[in-house]
């Protein structure tokens, strides 16, 4: 892979403890055991974390702010909501956040159904939601690039407004970048239009190749007015030392999710995305694609990117993720459970392999 991939963990800022298999500890969600998972991924080689968001977990911008201040390279991928922030005050609160931890912000602008009406947020079909949120994205890069901005759209409305501190611009980053997700048209045309990274799940290789193809197309019939979209893939590695060990474990935990049923791992919305959906529906082409993807974990598992799982040795892996790089994948989102001993696992074993010379 080039120098120009970038990898990236997941942190699970979550109320409740034992998240997909973690063990189960009283103090899960402290700031010393999420700074512990952070230090480590920077002792490991990792760039950063993606922290999901969601109501009823703890919020995540605070979450991110924290760790920043107790780390030196750490990037937080924050995942925010339309609805839940407005743009001005995300646009405000980022560039902050990005001025003081010296420009180590992300962000992942998730639309997909929360409990809105818990915060106060209210939104219409699923075209009203993603007009919504292609505003939403259009208008905080341009309080982040602009000055004195007055836009009024569909949903959102500033006047004269000017986001102080300015972004610094670093290393031909203008500002955060954005990351974005779905798989339903209205999505993928925001992601076309918007976007600076789409991010996939674990599919198959050729379902996302026939994926980036489309998006590049849509990038051109919408004028895209943006640096070219960039991919990403969001994927749970299920690493061990040998292929065998690593097939033995994976089955070995599969069989005790099935066990314990589906109040511990399945999420009841699991129909209501389309991208979700997707992955759920590759368990019927069989239990193993691709060599080494593992869709039985589907039946079982708590969705998104536990639904399908990358299963080998470092090298059997490694060789997976390097076919999705020659797809166009450039940045990578991995993780697995005990998230704290994977992240020394698969930073000291798995990413040298993928830093190698093409």
């Amino acid at each position: 892979m080039t120098k120009q991939s970038e990898f990236l963990w997941y942190i699970p800022n979550q109320v409740v403890a034992g998240h997909r298999g973690e063990p189960v500890s009283s103090d899960h969600n402290s700031l010393d055991t999420l700074t512990e998972h952070a230090k480590a991924l920077e002792q490991h080689g990792w760039r950063g974390a993606l922290m999901g968001a969601g109501w009823g977990r703890p919020d995540t911008f605070t979450v991110a702010t924290a760790l920043a201040a107790r780390t030196t390279s750490f990037e937080p991928l924050i995942a925010v909501r339309p609805g839940y922030w407005r743009p001005a005050n995300l646009a405000s609160a980022v560039a902050t956040l990005d001025h003081l931890s010296g420009g180590r912000v992300r962000l992942n602008i998730v639309s997909g159904q929360d409990t809105i009406t818990a915060y106060g947020d209210q939104e219409g079909d699923q075209a009203e939601r993603y007009g919504r949120t292609q505003e939403f994205m259009r208008l905080i890069r341009r309080l982040w690039t602009e000055d004195n901005v007055t836009f009024k759209g569909q949903h959102y409305w500033v006047e004269n407004s000017t986001v102080t501190p300015r972004i610094a611009e670093r290393e031909n980053r203008t500002h955060p970048k954005l990351y974005f997700g779905g798989a339903s048209a209205a999505a993928e045309r925001v992601s076309a239009s918007e976007a600076d990274i789409q991010l996939f799940w674990g599919e198959p290789l050729e379902g996302v190749a026939v994926r980036i193809d489309r998006l590049k197309q849509l990038s051109k019939a919408q004028d895209r007015d943006l640096p070219p979209l960039e991919f990403g893939l969001r994927v749970t590695t299920f690493v061990r030392d040998t292929t065998e060990q690593a097939w033995a474990d994976a089955e070995a935990k599969v069989a005790e999710m099935a066990r314990i049923g589906k109040d511990d791992y399945v999420d009841e919305r699991r129909v209501q995305a389309v991208g979700q959906q997707r992955l759920y529906d590759l368990a019927a082409k069989g239990d193993v694609l691709d060599e080494n993807l593992y869709t039985a974990p589907g039946r079982y598992g708590g969705g998104g990117a536990g639904t399908t799982w990358l299963v080998g040795s470092p090298a059997d892996v490694a060789r997976s993720l390097k076919r999705y790089r020659e797809l166009g994948i450039t940045h990578f989102v991995l993780s697995d459970t005990p998230y704290l001993r994977e992240i020394s696992r698969q930073g000291d074993q798995l990413l040298p392999l993928l830093r190698e010379p093409a």
